[in-house]
């Protein structure tokens, strides 16, 4: 019995780790063999949880995995494709990135094409709908990051050569297309949408499903507001807790916090944290130490409240831009040597926080959340001296 109790352990956590590197890379090539050979095994199993639990599709073929998630919540942080160096894509990345997705759908490609002539058919196809792709160094590097999207998803790889080379120095390379996998880049397919909108549209079922909705915000953005749920889900937050618990914890590796603001779902491995905070970087530091002296300042009390510009009483500490700024000019001033250049910092500082959930930003200034209060730097204190040890445990032995 003991080695049937093992092996069904095993399978469990090898389901819990196909599990979350489907929420963490989407679409798994063979650009990530041990991954996709996980939940290749676990197909059925893991088909079936993210259907019944979230309400995703998964596609599980040969050469590639494809977990479609739900549209994003509305209260949700934007979630955008980003560069090598962190920042978000620009409306014209997006167009690169989906002109070379129809070059490369196009009858008569190969499975395998130069850099060169892909190149030269998404300029064709740009022309043809009114854009203009030139080949300046700044549009050729443009270009390269959105081909080098598609190598990081697995869609595409360099069989010869980079695209690098080929943006810095116009140096000729082969790249190899999976095609397979490049269909099932969209959520859904495009036939009979009138609107990009429609991509994104909310599927008018999971409204009647709160336990699956409530799910799908926690495993997506950890840090959900109590505000911001539905009657309904609130209903299964609190009644529900333990289930919620279990199922979060059992399939996803998760850790479920509730508090009277509202819940958290945390990954105490950190492999599912898509962006980091604390972490490095002037502007991650700023909006860290921007938080520490606004509470420092302000010492909120338990139940505190504040009003957004939709008139919404929320919990949370409201604070003015002025003071932000004159906060931020002080830390600026004690930092400004290891900072450098401090333009923007303020809005990439507030960015920053509104993305972990932890800032709401108004026209008068930011209503912080309370969860904020987990992130206030600790004092460190002074390691003791010798002295102190030695007195310390006389104590200790005197006590009766």
């Amino acid at each position: 019995m003991s080695g049937a109790t093992g092996t069904a352990s095993q399978s469990a956590r090898e389901r819990q780790d196909a599990a979350r590197a489907l929420l963490a890379r989407p679409l798994l090539t063979a650009a990530h063999a041990e991954e996709l050979s996980l939940v290749r095994l676990h197909a059925p199993a893991l088909r079936s949880v993210f259907k019944t639990t979230l309400g995703y599709h998964l596609v599980v073929e040969s050469t590639f995995a494809r977990l479609t998630k739900g549209p994003i919540s509305a209260d949700g942080p934007a979630r955008p494709a980003r560069r090598a160096d962190g920042s978000a894509f620009t409306p014209v990345t997006y167009t690169h990135l989906a002109l070379l997705c129809a070059a490369l759908l196009a009858p008569g490609t190969g499975e395998q094409i130069l850099i060169s002539a892909l190149i030269e058919q998404v300029r064709s196809d740009a022309a043809t709908i009114g854009v203009r792709i030139g080949d300046t160094l700044p549009e050729r590097r443009a270009l390269v990051t959105a081909i080098g999207h598609l190598i990081g998803w697995g869609v595409l790889s360099e069989t010869d050569g980079t695209a690098g080379g080929w943006g810095e120095r116009r140096d000729e390379a082969l790249l190899t297309l999976h095609r397979a996998a490049l269909p099932h880049l969209l959520a859904r397919p495009l036939s009979g949408m009138e609107h990009v909108d429609d991509l994104l549209a909310e599927d008018p079922q999971a409204a009647d499903q709160p336990r699956r909705s409530l799910r799908r915000k926690l495993v997506e953005n950890p840090l959900v507001r109590r505000e911001d749920l539905t009657d309904a889900e609130r209903d299964v937050l609190s009644r529900e807790r333990t289930e919620l618990t279990r199922v979060l914890a059992d399939n996803f590796g998760l850790t479920l916090e509730v508090r009277a603001e509202g819940a958290l779902a945390y990954d105490t491995a950190g492999s599912l944290t898509d962006v980091t905070f604390p972490g490095s970087g002037r502007v991650k530091q700023a909006a860290l130490l921007l938080l520490g002296e606004l509470i420092d300042a302000r010492t909120p009390t338990a139940g505190a409240s504040a009003t957004l510009d939709d008139g919404r009483a929320v919990p949370g500490l409201a604070v003015k831009w002025s003071e932000i700024e004159a906060t931020l000019a002080s830390l600026t001033n004690r930092h400004a040597k290891a900072w450098g250049e401090t333009i923007g910092l303020r809005d990439e500082a507030i960015a920053v926080l509104t993305d972990m959930g932890l800032a709401r930003p108004t026209s008068e200034g930011i209503v912080v959340h309370p969860a904020a209060a987990r992130y206030r730097p600790r004092p460190q204190s002074a390691p003791s001296t010798r002295a102190a040890r030695r007195l310390a445990d006389q104590l200790e032995l005197e006590m009766p």
